[in-house]
């Protein structure tokens, strides 16, 4: 936690960054302040606004550093939105005119982590007898006290190379009530710059989500803190960690943030919690509840549905047979899709899953909320655990990922084609048309005639010279989102309406 140095001392903006080296406020998206941010802090936090607004600047600053050329040693340098900054005075110039409302929020995660401080700093004493109890870790402990010894190791031992031979990623969460998400989301931005990790990790109070990347040592070191942690070490095991090749190049960078869920399916945990889930089922079992469930001679009349609560574009490329894979974009629509075909649902036995199981708590818990299904079950631990013991089961083709992978290959199998051509294609780029995020599959006779664009209006716009970065991302206005329904409907095939007949 930060220091008892006196805000009033000294306005160097590295002297400030030194006093808080254990944090790091390169997220943009920690919290939303709101208008009554200081009326929720002490007296004698608000005084210290100044200081925690120079504070949230250095660090933003420092997180852009890069290294300058070799005959340049002495200086720094730093990159931004794509620029390449010489000097102090012109990044800090940046800073200040672009990127103001990150600053903001890094301010307001600043002052509540000194408030925090301020109210437990007499207990620090008694806290530092013996290992605290699980309630008290995150008000009394400094976040350096639980950061792993690195001393026997080399740097080169803990960073990653370049090779995904080098490296490892980590997928895991865990869910549990944690009544600090803000003390944890400083103590685990620490563990990972400790590690050298890069990745993405969600901190609420309904739990902890994670994908990391790094060494293979820097991994390990990781799973071991979180397992001996007071504040998980009775909700994980190590099986709960999926591990595949990759590290630290996996992601561009570190991004630790505080959110109201762990998994954005867009409902209050308060609404739907992940204390009701389906009934969990093992790689094992799930199985051969999919091989009994595709056995069967007609599955349009069966009494079991083989869901798939991942986004569209995941599914395309990978997927178990014969199952039910919903058009949908992004998870938040999930709950949506539910309502507008319950009776799709109505007395089936539903088996989910997705990629590492965590959409399926809570896609789970709102599909037996609804009080339609027969019974709901859920692939424990995801395809990820079912492709380790399966490679050449019943899920076919890649697993897609959210980092710069895209997708895990465990078989041979391509279950998707080019967008152009129809020929079989399965390895997603992004579109090339600037500013537009959309992934687009097509294959290199495709991508040889110019053909690398989501879509005809992306194409189009590809040829136009590059907007401005003040100008609106398009991605919303590409042919591809626009044909598709934000919330499909599965209507049964005998409840389409009849095609219109040609006038004679």
């Amino acid at each position: 936690m930060p220091s008892s140095t006196s805000p009033d001392e000294g306005n160097d903006l590295e002297a400030c960054l030194l006093r808080f080296s254990d944090l790091d406020l390169k997220d943009t998206s920690i919290i939303n302040p709101s208008s009554s941010l200081k009326a929720e802090l002490d007296v004698n936090t608000k005084k210290k606004y100044s200081f925690a607004k120079k504070k949230a600047f250095a660090l933003f600053v420092k997180t852009k550093e890069v290294p300058a050329p070799s005959y340049k040693c002495k200086e720094k340098w730093w990159k931004c939105c794509q620029q390449l900054f010489t000097g102090p005075t012109s990044i800090h110039r940046h800073v200040a005119t672009q990127h103001p409302n990150e600053i903001w929020h890094q301010t307001a995660s600043v002052l509540k982590q000194l408030a925090v401080a301020s109210s437990t700093s007499e207990s620090l004493k008694s806290a530092d007898k013996g290992d605290p109890p699980k309630e008290c870790l995150t008000r009394n402990r400094e976040v350096s006290a639980w950061l792993p010894d690195i001393s026997c190791f080399s740097p080169d031992e803990l960073i990653s190379g370049e090779g995904s031979d080098e490296g490892e990623v980590l997928l895991y969460y865990c869910y549990r009530d944690l009544e600090d998400p803000h003390w944890i989301c400083a103590w685990q931005t620490a563990l990972c710059q400790h590690l050298h990790l890069t990745g993405k990790v969600r901190i609420a109070t309904e739990g902890i989500n994670g994908t990391v990347g790094g060494s293979k040592l820097a991994t390990r070191l990781y799973v071991e803190v979180m397992l001996s942690c007071p504040l998980f070490k009775d909700y994980l095991c190590e099986e709960d960690f999926k591990t595949s090749k990759g590290g630290a190049c996996c992601f561009p960078e570190l991004r630790v943030g505080v959110f109201e869920e762990i998994v954005p399916m867009g409902i209050s945990p308060n609404k739907i919690s992940y204390k009701k889930p389906g009934i969990h089922l093992s790689p094992g079992e799930f199985h051969k509840e999919v091989e009994k469930f595709l056995s069967q001679a007609n599955q349009e009349q069966s009494d079991t549905i083989l869901l798939d609560c991942r986004n569209f574009y995941e599914s395309k490329i990978g997927r178990f047979q014969g199952c039910l894979a919903p058009d949908i974009r992004k998870f938040s629509y999930f709950p949506s899709y539910v309502d507008k075909n319950l009776e799709l649902f109505r007395e089936k036995r539903v088996l989910m899953y997705c990629t590492g199981g965590i959409r399926c708590e809570r896609g789970s818990a709102y599909l037996k909320a609804k009080g339609v299904c027969k019974e709901v079950f859920q692939l424990k631990g995801g395809i990820h655990k079912y492709l380790e013991e399966f490679p050449d089961g019943f899920y076919k083709g890649k697993l897609f990922v959210f980092d710069d992978r895209y997708a895990l290959s465990y078989n041979s199998d391509i279950v998707s084609e080019c967008a152009y051509c129809g020929a079989p294609w399965d390895q997603y780029k992004l579109c090339s048309t600037s500013q537009c995020r959309q992934l687009v599959l097509t294959c290199p006779a495709c991508q040889g005639q110019g053909l690398t664009a989501c879509c005809v209006t992306c194409q189009d716009k590809g040829s136009r010279p590059a907007p401005s970065p003040t100008q609106n991302s398009f991605k919303e206005e590409c042919d591809c989102t626009a044909r598709r329904p934000r919330i499909p409907s599965e209507l049964p095939q005998q409840a389409l309406p009849p095609e219109p007949r040609a006038e004679t």
